[in-house]
């Protein structure tokens, strides 16, 4: 059952140990290994490897298992070492020699990489759309909240005021950074390396600008060694993009769980959102922040944890790949999890107002008190020193009135710009959904 099987029987714990994971992370492959087999016998059947009617045969086939895949009865038995294995053994079984012709100027190696690159270009796109919603959704807070003000931090300690507004606007245009990262993995990923079989192509006329036009890549990669080198690239650049939105998403979380303590008391959380002490009834722990900082920190492990996988392998296939799926797909998994959380939790999130009004954040606008005496002809250094004075010797009387002006400001917050951004992201990318 295995589709490299000559009838040389391997040692159980050599393939025990050599399958490892496969079985059960194949999962995450399947339906795009069904996808690129379709294209494959479409190709096949123009390229006149297989009849018409062969064609229709696998293409049912494959359909069938489309629908497996769909309803959840598909799966991968222990008999099995892979997903492409148990997929052409179905094909072979239902319909004899057109299954076993499937893999005609195919390699497992471009067929599993296929499948991979299919896989994570479809990943990027659906990590996209969340991030996007969860930007549009932090937009949304900043214009509920842009009156709201709160003291600015540095050091740890309150230095000017801030707002609301202010704060969860520059977390919406930090994840549109963070997109520009995806943006790239989408483009590696964006590659059909179908056709480059064990990585130097086949003496059969094949039609790889068909398999990359049907299976919806927008390039084909062109050099058959090079598609195998997209083996391990394509994982790394995702990692890439997974740890830099993740330090995102962490720095926010950090954030929102000092918000909530009682010291600063800045936000506060739905009861049924935290979790309670053993022994201190009191408590109300904002767990869901915590566990979200942790695992991305963890995540943003990944890059790095992949490159000592692969850093010192020359060109071609090495069964080292193998172990990527271990270290990246459930990664994944659990990142589009902190999304979606965070996309239920942000919106629960209550502001408290008039913080400001609070005695000990009058330092906060020593600012503005100097602004005011350089507004009256006060050069700014003798501003500095006499304002500075002022709140050692107790004299100081807060100027809390005060309006800004420039773009991306306590009172200008730029939301419009923010929102052409995006706009133009949706214009521009090929990596966000029209």
């Amino acid at each position: 059952m295995k589709i490299w099987d000559k009838g040389i029987a391997v040692d159980k714990k050599i393939e025990q140990f050599t399958v490892g994971r496969d079985r059960e992370l194949d999962m995450y492959l399947a339906q795009f290994d069904v996808q690129a087999s379709k294209a494959q016998a479409n190709m096949l059947a123009k390229a006149g490897l297989l009849s018409k009617a062969e064609n229709q045969q696998l293409q049912q086939g494959l359909t069938e298992l489309a629908a497996q895949l769909e309803d959840g009865s598909f799966t991968i038995e222990a008999e099995f070492e892979d997903v492409h294995s148990k997929i052409e053994y179905y094909l072979t079984e239902k319909f004899g020699d057109a299954g076993k012709k499937i893999h005609t100027a195919r390699s497992r190696n471009d067929q599993v990489l296929t499948a991979i690159q299919l896989f994570l270009k479809d990943y990027t796109e659906r990590a996209a759309a969340k991030t996007l919603e969860l930007v549009q959704v932090l937009l949304q807070k900043a214009e509920a909240h842009k009156e709201d003000l709160m003291p600015g931090y540095t050091h740890f300690q309150a230095a000017m005021p801030s707002s609301f507004g202010l704060w969860f606007s520059a977390y919406a245009e930090h994840l549109l950074l963070d997109l520009a990262l995806f943006e790239a993995a989408h483009t590696v990923a964006d590659q059909n390396p179908l056709g480059s079989g064990a990585g130097f192509g086949s003496s059969f006329p094949i039609d790889r600008k068909m398999t990359t036009q049907e299976m919806g890549f927008s390039n084909l990669a062109v050099s058959s060694v090079g598609a195998q080198m997209l083996r391990g690239k394509t994982e790394k650049t995702v990692a890439f993009a997974l740890a830099g939105m993740a330090a995102t998403l962490a720095k926010m979380a950090y954030d929102l769980v000092l918000y909530n303590g009682q010291d600063m008391a800045f936000v506060e959380l739905p009861k049924e959102f935290t979790t309670g002490s053993s022994i201190m009834p009191h408590k109300k722990n904002p767990d869901v922040f915590e566990l979200i900082r942790a695992r991305c920190n963890a995540l943003q492990a990944l890059p790095n944890t992949l490159m000592l996988a692969t850093s010192n392998l020359p060109s071609g296939y090495h069964r080292d790949f193998q172990i990527l799926k271990e270290l990246l797909f459930e990664p994944m998994t659990q990142f589009l999890d902190i999304l979606d959380i965070v996309l239920f939790a942000l919106p629960q999130l209550k502001i408290k107002p008039n913080l400001l009004n609070q005695e000990k954040y009058d330092a906060v606008f020593t600012v503005e008190n100097i602004n005011q005496l350089i507004q009256s002809g006060t050069p700014f250094r003798t501003a500095y020193k006499e304002v500075g004075l002022a709140v050692e010797d107790g004299s100081y009387v807060p100027h809390k009135e005060f309006h800004t002006t420039h773009l991306g400001s306590v009172h200008n917050l730029g939301l419009e710009e923010i929102q052409a951004k995006v706009a133009r992201l949706r214009e521009k990318s090929t990596l966000v959904k029209r």
